[in-house]
């Protein structure tokens, strides 16, 4: 990055200008972090992801509602998710060893290309109106190879288009972005779906796609910066785990999230505990969106992130928080009160989120980073669905409330322990490199 590319350091007040006033200074101290969107990659890259989000998290609820819609069975609904994890996981370890050997701006491009496609092929499905399950499956599946080989691929951009000290700061703003479509898709694809139909739903995210397109276009050619050994294949694939393994810091940071995700996460439970607590439907709503509206609200007071050094402990400290939250939400008697503790779990895992990805991206080698990515999109997407299944089967044997406030109590002790056997993630500061941590 060129020095006309960066934003002017802010290291203190400039000579003759006044002291700005004590309320606008707290609140440039914790309101969000913008200055990446200066930068003009980035900011394409950011509106074309968030954007494109929005369209995504649209189909993401018509899709569903159509195969159910199909069978009148939720078992086949529940077959999606499986449909899309696989391809997510076998791509998406690939596709980060892929972003390691190539131009990571021309595989982001064509991995999107498919799922843009993908996207094409849902719309031209309900428009003739072809009620083929298999065919609904085929095309699921071909969308989710397309998103996992991009989303490594994103992931590894990041800090070759935005400096070191703002890399939090970067994913930040995506991360508010992305909850925030997660809030607002969902409320268009009902508003959709019951107006015009499953075509206007997929033509809405096939329009909105296209700025996701137009902004991988428009970056540079960004080829690997180090000498990637091999090809990239199985055994690229290997390699990366084989360093994953030998990095302390980056696998821990791996392991806590699994313990949050695969053992605190709630999201099975909520349609029990909305049918049997607070009165069905409207309440159900509420339980899901909870988590997503405190996340675009931690991340909207997020100023402060880019100055926490000891990342590590800020990332065992935000999860302890999420599991609490969530325990004591399991407990709590008024459905306002579940949705305001819930919101501090999403706010919470929003921040473990920010520091695993930057600690992600500024720890490893530029050689390493996508394949480091793919292990990354692994373990995001695999912890919530671990995290449903243990949360179901729990509460079938033990109850619902046990399941609840048992995995929030569990997570945050479990990843305590975790962090002190492994003393090396608690010492990581984010001022020194890699090699002297």
């Amino acid at each position: 990055m060129t020095s006309e590319q960066q934003p002017s350091p802010q290291d203190g007040p400039d000579v003759g200008k006044p002291e700005p006033e004590p309320s606008r200074s707290a609140l440039r101290r914790f309101a969000i972090d913008t200055r990446p969107l200066a930068l003009p990659d980035f900011r394409r890259l950011w509106i074309g992801q968030s954007v494109s989000n929005v369209g995504f998290q649209v189909t993401a609820v018509a899709v569903p509602v159509e195969v159910y819609t199909l069978t009148r069975s939720s078992f086949w609904v529940g077959v999606l998710g499986f449909v899309t994890l696989v391809p997510l996981i076998v791509f998406g370890l690939w596709g980060g060893a892929v972003a390691d050997h190539v131009d990571r701006r021309k595989l982001l491009f064509w991995s999107s290309c498919v799922t843009w496609a993908s996207t094409l092929a849902l719309l031209v499905q309900a428009l003739l109106d072809v009620r083929n399950l298999a065919l609904i499956l085929v095309i699921v599946a071909v969308q989710s190879t397309g998103f996992a080989m991009s989303s490594p691929t994103r992931g590894a951009i990041i800090p070759r288009i935005v400096d070191g000290p703002l890399v939090p700061a970067a994913n930040t703003l995506n991360y508010t972005a992305s909850t925030f479509a997660m809030f607002a898709g969902p409320l268009l694809a009902g508003l959709l779906l019951a107006r015009y139909g499953y075509g206007a739903a997929y033509a809405l995210d096939a329009v909105l796609f296209t700025v996701g397109l137009y902004a991988a276009l428009r970056l540079p050619p960004i080829p690997p910066a180090g000498q990637a050994s091999g090809t990239p294949g199985l055994r690229a694939v290997v390699e990366g785990l084989r360093y994953l393994a030998t990095q302390p810091v980056l696998f821990m940071s791996f392991v806590v999230d699994i313990i949050a995700m695969a053992i605190a996460m709630p999201r099975a439970l909520f349609p029990e505990v909305a049918d049997t607590r607070f009165g069905g439907e409207g309440a159900v709503g509420w339980l899901f969106a909870a988590m997503a509206l405190g996340a675009v609200l931690g991340g909207l007071s997020s100023g402060w992130i880019g100055r926490v050094r000891r990342q590590g402990v800020a990332l065992v400290v935000a999860i302890v928080v999420w599991g609490l939250a969530v325990a004591a939400a399991g407990l709590a008697p008024a459905l306002w009160l579940v949705v305001v503790l819930m919101a501090v779990g999403g706010a919470a895992d929003l921040v473990s989120a920010v520091f695993r990805q930057s600690m992600l991206q500024t720890y490893a080698p530029d050689e390493m980073r996508g394949r480091l990515q793919g292990v990354f999109i692994v373990v995001v997407a695999g912890g919530p669905r671990l995290g449903d299944l243990r949360a179901g089967a729990t509460a079938a044997v033990a109850g619902v409330t046990a399941s609840w406030v048992g995995g929030g109590i569990a997570c945050a002790v479990l990843v305590v322990l975790a962090a002190l056997a492994v003393p090396a993630l608690l010492r990581y500061d984010a001022r020194k490199p890699a090699d002297q941590q």
